[in-house]
């Protein structure tokens, strides 16, 4: 029988392409939801509310791996000292709910993997390039990161296998950061942010599911990852880049630093700074990027 892989935050924008990629190398996929879904042949949904301790326990006995994707979006709204808590809470919280499952039925799993961010190294631009043995930061993000990955190794004490994917922006067809930008870029509006000296890490969505892949798949990969391509992409060189690829150069001035600190408070830092990230460690198990060209990655984003 076809191996079956349990998605936590399945029908988001990862979590979609993440399904697809599983279905075609020969797996079923469960996905949990707080609504009803219909089920497709190789598609089962389950039902759970993290904020009520409810979950279908059908869907954790069934699955032979499971991958934590949900929680929620960093830079949706301000990050107040409730929005703060939501963030933390929707990554660890359902951790500590599938644990709490695995251990009342003592249920193996083949792996545990689960999402993660080069957030974990804090909201700091330098020369550093990062990597998996780097100290965590000691700000919101690092915080955040850290007490979500601590969650996974509770899973990781139960003898299960576990891999926590540090993932940095995200590229895809009319999704994720890119759709967040697009409208202004494709009327000529795109601008630079703050410096735009400040790095930005990026994984194509085609990539970034393969690793997913490959630490399901191979038994030797556990601990973390860095997800993100080695480079030296700036937010000037990649808004730059985007532009290119539009039609026009960009001809806005950069927006101040004062005014997004004033537009979005903290939370401006997590796009005002940032760090390079090494790809090394996952590089070695044998994975290999297919977009390592920022150029390549958006045309195909577009095309």
């Amino acid at each position: 029988m076809a191996k079956n892989v349990l998605i936590t935050g399945g029908t988001g924008f990862i979590g979609k392409y993440l399904t697809d990629v599983l279905i075609a190398n020969g797996y079923t996929v469960s996905i949990l939801s707080r609504s009803e879904r219909k089920n497709t042949s190789k598609t089962f949904y389950y039902k759970w509310n993290v904020d009520l301790g409810y979950i279908e326990e059908e869907a954790i006995l069934k699955a032979d791996y499971i991958v934590h994707l949900a929680g929620e979006g960093i830079v949706e709204k301000r990050w107040s000292a409730r929005r703060k808590k939501a963030i933390l809470d929707s990554r660890v919280r359902p951790i500590e709910l599938i644990a709490s499952v695995l251990k009342k039925h003592n249920k193996p799993l083949d792996a545990f993997v689960s999402a993660s961010a080069i957030g974990i190294y804090g909201a700091i631009t330098n020369d550093t390039i990062c990597n998996e043995t780097s100290p965590a930061a000691n700000d919101f993000l690092g915080h955040t990161c850290q007490e979500w990955e601590k969650a996974v190794d509770i899973i990781s004490a139960l003898g299960i296998r576990t891999a926590k994917i540090r993932t940095g922006i995200v590229l895809g067809r009319n999704e994720g950061f890119l759709e967040k930008i697009q409208p202004s870029f494709k009327l000529g509006l795109g601008s630079v942010l703050g410096t735009g000296k400040q790095y930005l890490p990026w994984i194509h969505i085609e990539d970034l599911c393969k690793i997913y892949l490959k630490t399901i798949q191979d038994q030797q990969t556990s601990g973390a990852y860095n997800a993100a391509v080695t480079d030296d992409t700036t937010n000037q060189s990649f808004s730059k880049t985007f532009a290119r690829l539009l039609g026009y150069s960009i001809w806005l001035p950069k927006v101040p630093v004062f005014l997004l600190k004033i537009i979005l408070g903290e939370m401006s830092l997590a796009i005002l700074e940032g760090q390079r990230v090494s790809s090394e460690k996952i590089e070695k198990t044998g994975f290999q990027f297919e977009f390592t060209d920022l150029k390549t990655a958006l045309s195909s984003c577009l095309s």
